[in-house]
C-alpha cells in the first residue's frame, strides 16, 4: 500500500491516528539515531532515509540510495532496514539484540513488521540504525554491485 503523499507531513497527516502516533515515535527514534549524510525524504510510497543524489549519483535505478524507510501497510507498519540486507554481521547484532529485548521479530528480508509500537524495541531500532554511516554503507553497495557484474 504506497501512499501518494509527496511530503512527510501529508503522509503523517494521511493516517489513522494510531497509526500516526506509531509512526512518529518511530521516526523520531530514527531521526535521533540516523548518521550525519542520510536525508528524510518521500520515496516509493514511504518516508524513506536515503544518501541524496547529490552525494551519490551512480545508483542501479536513477534514485536515490535508500537505507531505511517506514511505512504503514495495509495489515501492519513496517520499518524497513537496508542496512541490515546485505551484511550476516549486522543482521546477526539485529536478531540478537531484537530476541534479547524479548519481542517477536516479523522480518522478510529488510522489512520489519509491527502491528502495534509495543511489539517494535526502539532502543533496537535506534542502534541499528546509527550502526551504519554513508561512508561504509556506500562501501558495501559498491562491493555489492561489482560482485553482480
Amino acid at each position: 500500500m504506497q501512499s501518494k503523499a509527496k511530503t512527510v507531513p501529508a503522509y503523517l497527516a494521511s493516517l489513522p491516528s494510531d497509526r500516526r502516533t506509531a509512526i512518529e515515535a518511530v521516526r523520531k527514534v530514527i531521526l535521533k539515531n540516523l548518521p550525519k549524510g542520510y536525508e528524510e525524504e518521500m520515496n516509493w510510497g514511504a518516508i524513506t532515509y536515503c544518501i541524496p543524489l547529490s552525494r551519490y549519483p551512480n545508483t542501479y535505478n536513477g534514485q536515490p540510495l535508500a537505507y531505511a524507510a517506514l511505512a504503514s501497510q495495509a495489515n501492519y507498519m513496517s520499518v524497513y532496514l537496508m542496512g541490515v540486507y546485505g551484511d550476516p554481521k549486522v543482521l546477526a547484532q539485529f536478531e540478537k539484540a531484537y530476541r534479547a529485548a524479548g519481542r517477536k521479530l516479523d522480518m522478510g528480508k529488510s522489512c520489519v513488521r509491527f502491528k502495534k509500537l509495543e511489539d517494535l524495541p526502539l532502543s533496537v531500532i535506534g542502534e541499528t540504525i546509527a550502526r551504519v554511516s554513508v561512508e561504509a554503507y556506500l562501501k558495501r553497495y559498491e562491493e555489492m554491485r561489482a560482485k553482480k557484474k
